[in-house]
């Protein structure tokens, strides 16, 4: 398939082509469907070189931690996607009460239309191809905006796109705040944005203006609560990989830890060894350790590492601004009230807090807003599911960190300022697609107790069969 790249930008003009598309009929079968997720799955095996050597020019990702958290884990998206797009798709059958009969109901999933996914730029490649996995999925057409802040991985995915995919439909549009601004003034059926809160209310802003439904993937601070019984050695050596990968820049990284009394010096002592196995004694020279992604955003997490009640650093805590590198720092002795404690960190910086008791680690959580993570390592299943029932977060992985966005079949979304609305699997398919309701009545026969004039008897017949 042969396709134009876009030279200029003309939102109205962009999505008014990709809705006329869309009103053809293009993206409706079943057919087209699964052609194009395997055009996307062909995109990423032939050129997975390319797209990791984009990520380690914008963020400094080495090619096996490209491969795990963005290639590989959109592959086995599409993968899983397009064993189950048949069942998800058909249409399900609904019962229907005695009083509705003679009668049958169904619901039918149908495309919402033409959607906007706008992604972030710490995990630049998953996190614009997946959304579009589930839309396509569902039958829409799209219109996708990749981030500035990754340049190269933006032009790679704006080229390729373009290449394997139907620009009839599908268009990934590159540009700045300018284009975003622009694309957000045009009726969508449906906007997609994954970031942070702060433009998460502009775009619910904008989608108020033309009653557009949003998914917002948002972020917030993170919790992990480490509990006097957990096995230190693996909690720390999975905390350390959680929070430090990608440098840090993930939005369900932990942001801090909680950690019972008596379990502060054997946890850090178990982060230390952990980095040193991962990324030797001078992580500046770990090919395997990435960098911030730009000047500002080095700025923002030294201001947090120097600001007032950041507390001290136990571990690590060198910084090079030349090359954005910030070493993996654990601070202790934080103010709860810092802005380290405050703000969504996003890199490589955790502070760690002890706590009496759970419950005192509970309602630490409870008094701030609901996260979009939480981790508990605790070895007593009481203890967890205690965790479990008394906070709220939009997702959770027990003994471990991250993992709980890799199962497919689970959905991942916040909750609360953390986001609304989730995807993945199923839940993906169903977040970009209309559920509608099918009620279909028999014409063989047709009780006129439902009918006025009604009477003490009809009365009676109506409230027994409800």
């Amino acid at each position: 398939m042969t396709a134009t790249i876009q030279k200029t930008f003309d939102a109205a003009a962009i999505v008014g082509e990709v809705r006329q598309g869309f009103d053809a009929g293009v993206t409706r079968s079943l057919q087209w469907r699964d052609a194009q997720l395997d055009a996307m799955a062909t995109m990423l095996e032939d050129n997975a070189d390319k797209f990791a050597a984009a990520l380690n020019t914008d963020l400094g990702k080495a090619s096996t931690e490209s491969w795990l958290t963005e290639i590989g884990f959109t592959l086995s998206d599409i993968a899983h996607t397009r064993s189950h797009l048949a069942k998800w798709a058909k249409p399900r059958k609904a019962s229907v009460p005695v009083t509705f009969q003679p009668g049958k109901a169904k619901v039918v999933p149908e495309p919402k239309g033409v959607v906007l996914v706008i992604a972030p730029w710490n995990y630049p490649v998953q996190l614009l191809l997946s959304p579009m996995v589930a839309a396509i999925a569902a039958g829409n057409a799209i219109v996708a905006k990749p981030s500035e802040l990754a340049p190269a991985t933006s032009a790679m995915l704006s080229e390729l796109c373009a290449k394997y995919l139907d620009t009839s439909v599908i268009r990934v549009v590159e540009g700045a705040v300018e284009e975003s601004t622009a694309l957000l003034e045009q009726p969508f059926d449906h906007i997609f944005f994954t970031g942070g809160t702060r433009v998460g209310k502009i775009v619910m802003r904008a989608a108020a203006e033309h009653l557009t439904p949003v998914t917002l993937e948002l972020g917030g601070k993170s919790p992990a609560i480490v509990a006097a019984d957990a096995n230190v050695e693996i909690a720390g050596r999975r905390l350390a990989w959680g929070k430090f990968v990608n440098a840090g820049q993930t939005c369900i990284a932990p942001d801090y830890l909680l950690v019972e009394r008596g379990m502060k010096e054997p946890l850090l002592k178990a982060i230390k060894k952990s980095l040193g196995e991962f990324y030797g004694s001078d992580p500046k020279k770990s090919a395997d350790y990435g960098r911030l992604v730009s000047d500002d955003h080095f700025d923002r997490i030294q201001g947090l590492l120097t600001g007032a009640g950041s507390g001290s650093v136990a571990i690590g805590g060198t910084t090079d601004r030349t090359s954005r590198f910030v070493e993996p720092t654990v601070l202790i002795d934080s103010d709860p009230e810092s802005a380290v404690m405050s703000e969504e960190i996003f890199g490589p910086l955790l502070p760690v807090l002890e706590t009496d008791s759970i419950d005192d680690a509970i309602r630490f959580v409870r008094e701030r807003p609901k996260p979009l993570a939480l981790y508990v390592f605790s070895e007593d299943d009481d203890t967890v599911e205690k965790v479990l029932a008394e906070t709220s977060s939009g997702g959770v992985s027990v003994n471990g960190t991250l993992l709980h966005i890799g199962p497919p079949e689970l959905p991942f979304g916040g909750i609360g300022p953390s986001g609304m609305g989730a995807y993945h699997g199923k839940t993906g398919f169903e977040t970009f697609s209309h559920l509608k309701s099918v009620y279909q009545k028999s014409t063989r026969l047709d009780l006129k107790v439902l009918y006025p004039p009604y009477t003490t008897l009809k009365e009676r017949i109506l409230k027994l069969v409800q």
